[in-house]
């Protein structure tokens, strides 16, 4: 027993503990200089992208959606690439025989495998929406149960944003059919209230007159001039008897529809009560 004591009391003394101590002090000075670098790269990096990208014509030829969803997953990219090396090197720093774990095929490569199967999944249909150009970031989009407009598209994920500023990341993998909302013209109309003894020629001749001067002032871009179909019956409901309105037909886009039929319904009722044409 006093033999055993004696041993361990020498291996002890033999451990030299200021080397040991520089050896931890060292190790942990290397860490926090990565550490450092990578923020540093990392921040360099998006500086360049958001420069190129904000500065280049040759993006401009895209479009404003589609060079943004470009933006957004080369920024995603680089940051996923960026953190690969970094985990890289701390466990290199840290003494973990990374090459050795990768060119393995242990239960560690097969476990990897099964859980990087989602990854490979997500980055195949993410690959997908975009060169089929399912949406674009500023699209308002349908995804199942999600409404919103697309904030970012990214290797894993797509971020949709919904109209009470909600937040909702959606894994690509989980995206199967996607309702576009931005892609096509968009049909709305105002209504204007009417009573069954309204003088309808002058109604129309105002109306007419105010579409004129929203055409002038470019109120309706490239989309067709507003059609003036007339009066119209809306049918009762359980909580309302039928109306008689006066509708005038616009074609514009999902996300412009609603400020467009109140600035048209704003114009029409301003226009109709200068001229004193009575509405009932």
């Amino acid at each position: 027993m006093n033999k055993q004591i004696q041993q361990l009391t020498k291996s002890f003394a033999n451990v030299d503990l200021d080397q040991i101590a520089q050896n931890i002090v060292n190790r942990l000075f290397s860490i926090l200089l990565t550490i450092v670098i990578f923020f540093v790269i990392l921040w360099a990096g998006k500086l360049i992208i958001n420069y190129a990208f904000s500065h280049t014509k040759r993006f401009n030829m895209l479009g404003a959606h589609r060079m943004a969803t470009f933006h957004t997953l080369t920024l995603n990219i680089y940051r996923y690439t960026c953190f690969f090396f970094l985990l890289y090197a701390l466990l290199s720093l840290i003494g973990v025989p990374v090459g050795t774990l990768v060119a393995s095929a242990g239960i560690f490569s097969i476990a990897l495998g099964l859980g990087a199967q989602g990854f490979v999944s997500d980055m195949v249909n993410g690959f997908f929406i975009l060169l089929e150009k399912q949406l674009d970031v500023g699209d308002v989009v349908v995804i199942g149960t999600v409404k919103g407009t697309v904030s970012g598209i990214g290797l894993r994920t797509t971020r949709v944003t919904s109209a009470d500023g909600t937040l909702n990341y959606i894994p690509n993998r989980n995206i199967t059919t996607v309702s576009n909302l931005s892609r096509s013209t968009w049909h709305a109309s105002v209504d204007i209230p009417i009573g069954p003894n309204a003088p309808l020629d002058e109604i129309k001749k105002v109306i007419a007159a105010v579409n004129q001067k929203l055409i002038t002032q470019g109120k309706f871009g490239k989309h067709p001039a507003p059609k003036i179909v007339g009066p119209v019956t809306i049918p009762a409901t359980v909580s309302a008897k039928a109306s008689l309105v006066y509708r005038v037909a616009l074609t514009t886009t999902y996300d412009a529809e609603y400020q467009l039929t109140s600035d048209c319904l704003a114009a029409y009722l301003t226009a109709l009560n200068n001229a004193h044409v009575s509405l009932d």
